[in-house]
């Protein structure tokens, strides 16, 4: 079993240190605090909190320097008027100024391991080589999903055979998952870039709306192609991952949009922060607090940028004019009424893209300002080739809503074969231009 898992990590370590081999030494770093902090535990229980407090203090000041460092000194820099030599940013370390890739979610999923063993959900491992091929385990290692150690370390343990079927959901997964990234994301990748990088903004409220769709359906299909792959080539391996997206632009409430987003985090900070904090189970007004905390943590663990902030500021606000009117609960007795429902809930989840995506607040500003300010002309400036890769996610997410489940289970194997192979042809000579995964940069 130890060479197993040593393989498994020496892959993971070799595969993470191709992009920048210094880092490999943050990921041990953090590793080696909670594997060893979850050892003093059991050794000396009287002492848990002391080194769960330790665990997170490691871990989040090592997150904080590479990740935030340059935004934290920026700010400071402003806030007292620091410039040239004596500023902060100035004075920092190349290498402070290199995001890790993937650091947010192999910190996390780190720090996950710590707490629950602190709060006795898991049996820790005393193999430091099982511990480190959970962490390391190189399919989602550097954007998700974000995998419980309590779920993946029973699984490091098991050397089964992996049946037909699950090589062949996994294949499925991974040429799904090309596709949402190859095809659909890649070929929108271009327009949104032109539209933020312009020198001057283009004054078309109907041609901002379409970039905030197209962005909408990048980012969507960008990660959600990466955590298809990931999965699928964890079933290849015999392990199973989490599912990350669950359809999440069908949402008639933003309640709804957080359990269908990005659900490895949306979880992780619901276990970790939001319940801690009191959850809902304290009075309304400390529960809207720990919301907009939680948000607002969200937003930030995204970027080292305020337009991140802002972003789950936005989510924060409209989540809790939700609880408090409890609209969307009203607007469910009927498909009618639904549909409205879902309607303002993409309009809100669309303005957050804006801020998400743009280069500053002020230019996140000018663009919701022409949005809703309904004029220009009514072209979206991009032709047929955009219109086409965002109708075929409107498409698919239509179909999901409208056939149900078991229908699509019910696909005979010739017909689906076939349907995989018509994918693989459209990733061959449909693809765009290429693009680093979205989600790398967090």
């Amino acid at each position: 079993m130890n060479g197993r898992l040593l393989w498994l990590t020496a892959a993971s370590f070799f595969f993470y240190g191709w992009w920048d081999w210094r880092f490999i030494f943050l990921i041990v770093f953090s590793g080696l605090i909670d594997f060893y902090a979850v050892l003093a535990m059991q050794k000396s229980p009287q002492y848990k909190k002391l080194f769960l407090i330790i665990s997170v203090i490691g871990n989040i000041g090592s997150l904080s320097v590479f990740k935030y460092w340059s935004f934290i000194a920026e700010n400071i820099d402003t806030l007292f008027g620091l410039s040239g030599g004596q500023s902060l940013l100035s004075q920092t370390p190349g290498l402070f100024l290199i995001t890790p890739i993937g650091i947010s979610f192999y910190t996390f999923q780190s720090m996950s391991y710590t707490i629950d063993a602190y709060r006795n959900k898991l049996k820790p491992t005393n193999n430091l080589l099982h511990f480190f091929a959970y962490l390391s385990m190189f399919p989602q290692l550097v954007a998700g999903p974000i995998v419980r150690a309590k779920t993946m370390l029973p699984q490091l343990l098991q050397t089964n055979k992996v049946p037909k079927e699950e090589r062949w959901h996994g294949f499925q997964l991974i040429v799904r998952g090309y596709f949402k990234k190859m095809v659909i994301a890649d070929n929108l990748a271009p327009l949104v870039v032109t539209a933020f990088s312009s020198a001057e903004l283009n004054q078309s409220s109907l041609y901002w709306w379409g970039t905030s769709v197209a962005f909408a359906l990048q980012i969507y299909c960008d990660f959600a192609g990466y955590s298809d792959i990931a999965r699928g080539l964890s079933k290849w391996m015999g392990y199973n991952f989490p599912d990350n997206f669950n359809h999440p632009y069908i949402s008639t409430s933003l309640r709804e949009f957080w359990t269908r987003w990005h659900i490895s985090l949306s979880t992780w900070f619901k276990d970790y922060l939001y319940i801690p904090l009191g959850g809902g189970r304290v009075s309304k007004v400390r529960s809207h607090i720990n919301l907009w905390i939680t948000m607002l943590v969200s937003g930030l663990w995204h970027g080292a940028a305020w337009t991140y902030v802002i972003w789950g500021a936005i989510h924060a606000f409209f989540s809790s004019v939700e609880r408090i009117t409890n609209w969307p609960e009203k607007l469910s007795k009927n498909t009618a009424t639904k549909i409205i429902a879902w309607f303002f809930v993409t309009l809100q989840v669309l303005v957050a893209w804006i801020f998400f995506r743009a280069n500053t607040i002020g230019q996140a500003w000018e663009i919701v300002k022409i949005m809703f300010s309904f004029v220009g002309d009514f072209n979206l400036a991009w032709g047929l080739n955009g219109t086409i890769f965002i109708l075929i996610i409107v498409l698919r997410e239509l179909a999901v809503v409208t056939i149900p489940e078991k229908q699509f289970k019910t696909v005979k194997p010739i017909p689906e074969m076939l349907f995989y192979a018509v994918l693989i042809t459209l990733i061959i000579y449909f693809r765009g231009e290429g693009s680093e995964f979205i989600y790398f940069q967090f």
